[in-house]
């Protein structure tokens, strides 16, 4: 897009207005209309820094990732209460699971509850089951529990959802989840993320695998799971084979292991 760049301006005349995304989910673009880089969950928090015609240029407070937003897709910047704990959930129009269903939520969307009916929550969206959420601010105490709410999702190359989802962003839902800062890319993951281990050192459930361009989480000394193109899927599988396999397709070997902080708490 020739000069687009060129006539962009400050957000609503300031740089650096804080948002929240009041979409379901959110392509972060690499430009207006361009490629998806990454997504946006419901309720993420965003500084605002440019505009330019229907489209605003934000950075993701979770990990710093810039990129397009449709300026549709934005709202006010309201402090999240709850969160969603279960792999998905509806937002509905009314108190009743009968009533329509405004919008479908991943693992992690976050929500600003308003008012309180029955077994249901009140948000700007809609109303949202009670049973499906937890505070905002509590802390998996198991990345690898929360990975495994993503079994069967989909891969998506970009995701970030339990509607679809790619090897890092796997890694970065269940780190973040448990509190320990992650990017958002496999290649700034393996670049940041944990201390090294040896290759002889033993396996632990939450160490990181990293290949070029990919990335899985270990289960156990011998299991992982992981986002991947070819199940084109989110599985849990034993780690050798996979390895072999990876290699034969010309992906090479494991080029990092490494051990994340221990969750808080």
């Amino acid at each position: 897009m020739s000069g687009a760049r060129d006539t962009e301006r400050d957000a609503a005349g300031a740089a650096g207005q804080p948002r929240r995304v009041a979409a379901a989910l959110a392509d972060l673009l690499d430009q207006p209309a361009g490629r998806r880089n990454r997504q946006l969950l419901h309720g993420a928090a965003v500084t605002l820094e440019t505009e330019h015609d229907r489209w605003g240029r934000v950075r993701a407070a979770q990990d710093g990732y810039q990129g397009y937003l449709p300026l549709s897709a934005l709202g006010g910047a309201l402090k999240p209460s709850h969160k969603v704990a279960v792999r998905a959930t509806h937002l509905y129009a009314e108190p009743d699971i009968k009533s329509a269903d405004l919008m479908t939520l991943s693992y992690g969307a976050l929500l600003t509850q308003t008012g309180e009916t029955g077994r249901f929550f009140e948000t700007p969206g809609g109303y949202a089951l009670r049973q499906h959420l937890e505070p905002a601010d509590t802390l998996a105490p198991d990345p690898v529990a929360v990975a495994r709410l993503f079994l069967g999702t989909p891969y998506l190359w970009g995701g970030n959802s339990s509607f679809g989802i790619d090897c890092s962003g796997l890694v970065q839902a269940a780190l973040l989840a448990a509190g320990i800062a992650c990017p958002g890319d496999s290649s700034v993951q393996e670049a940041q993320v944990g201390a090294d281990l040896t290759p002889e050192a033993p396996l632990e459930a939450g160490d990181l695998l990293f290949w070029k361009g990919h990335v899985a989480i270990a289960t156990g000394p011998e299991r992982m799971i992981h986002a991947n193109g070819f199940h084109m899927a989110v599985v849990e599988e034993p780690i050798q084979p996979a390895i072999e396999r990876i290699m034969a397709a010309g992906d090479g070997p494991v080029t990092r292991r490494a051990r994340p902080s221990r969750p808080r708490g």
